[in-house]
């Protein structure tokens, strides 16, 4: 699996704590190729099976031009063996996703797309400093489902200021959808409105509500909850995003990326340098626990010792655990305490 980090964006969302960079052009967007490319010509022997999963993240993938989306796409057709491909994902913000836009994406290989809604309320958007507005965002979602994408993920945030209000879209159109919990990022724009009490976020019982009410709709639209922040129609899963659950090793490029091979971690700065560190088993095992614990899969009760299963009986009891098939099962109670529940199984 292959991770692309596109790091341009117009502007600041003000919870954003990834790392970005503002437009500067087309020359920018040039120089950011030609590294790119150099980047996967030095790193393509790190990949020496074909490529299942290619996601562009960012940043603002859609930003870039189709031309240098085209090159980058002919790069990856050069240097890794795509001839198991099965799902190649973008993300992108709807103001930029013009029906030309869309159907050129398509051209180009792009069968999954993930679109970051957000909030379907004007002044909210606005208070994330994001450029578009509502009703963008819906006729987005109509015009990637009217140029062919019938895999169509939108990104949601609650637990936001305000009044709370189920989003609605065209649902049919979409197959999977990521709801998160606001986290205030210290050093963000919103962390600094929060602390000077510019901004007033909801109490930590009114975001629980909100994660219910999410559930239960999203479940009666056909959704399945399969991760603590991801819901899918059956058989529309996101495919990378659940090999980094598993632990699957992974290439990531570009300014902001990082790779995993199954024991050592590895991320481009921004500077240009490179920083690592290697697991030890410990380390192994806790990151396990931690990414296991959030999917509804569960974690292997062969992965358990005597002493954990006598810390996991109190979980059980609570119903935010129950055991099924040899696995434990977060309940959607148990999602909440999910990293409550790995750390205290930690070695």
């Amino acid at each position: 699996m292959v991770y692309i980090h596109v790091p341009f964006c117009h502007r600041k969302c003000t919870y954003c704590a990834f790392y970005s960079k503002p437009v500067r052009g087309a020359d920018g967007f040039g120089r950011y190729v030609e590294a790119l490319l150099e980047e996967m010509e030095r790193r393509k022997g790190e990949q020496r099976h074909p490529i299942r999963t290619v996601y562009f993240g960012g940043g603002t993938p859609s930003i870039l031009p189709v031309l240098e989306l085209a090159r980058i796409v002919e790069g990856l057709r050069r240097c890794f063996d795509l001839s198991a491909l099965v799902e190649m994902t973008i993300e992108a913000n709807p103001e930029d996703l013009s029906p030309e836009y869309l159907e050129s994406l398509q051209q180009l290989g792009f069968n999954r797309i993930s679109i970051g809604v957000q909030s379907l309320d004007d002044k909210i958007l606005r208070l994330l400093n994001r450029r578009h507005t509502a009703q963008q965002a819906i006729e987005a979602v109509d015009n990637a489902h009217k140029a062919g994408f019938d895999n169509i993920s939108v990104d949601f945030i609650y637990g936001l200021p305000g009044d709370f209000r189920f989003p609605t879209f065209n649902v049919k159109s979409v197959t999977h959808v990521s709801a998160y919990a606001l986290t205030i990022e210290p050093g963000t724009a919103l962390a600094v409105q929060v602390e000077q009490g510019r901004v007033v976020l909801p109490d930590d019982d009114e975001v629980v509500r909100q994660y219910y009410t999410l559930h239960e709709r999203l479940e009666a639209e056909g959704f399945r909850q399969y991760e603590v922040s991801n819901y899918a129609r059956p058989g529309y899963e996101s495919k990378h995003n659940s090999r980094y659950w598993d632990r699957t090793p992974y290439l990531g490029l570009g300014p902001g990326a990082h790779s995993f091979d199954g024991k050592k971690r590895v991320w481009n700065n921004p500077d240009g340098s490179v920083g690592e560190e290697t697991l030890d088993a410990a380390d192994a095992y806790n990151e396990m626990l931690m990414t296991a614990l959030r999917t509804v899969r569960g974690l292997p009760a062969t992965e358990v010792s005597g002493r954990q299963k006598e810390q996991l009986q109190p979980y059980l009891d609570c119903s935010w655990l129950v055991l099924k098939d040899g696995f434990y099962c977060p309940t959607t109670e148990g999602l909440l305490h999910a990293d409550g529940m790995a750390a205290s199984l930690f070695v």
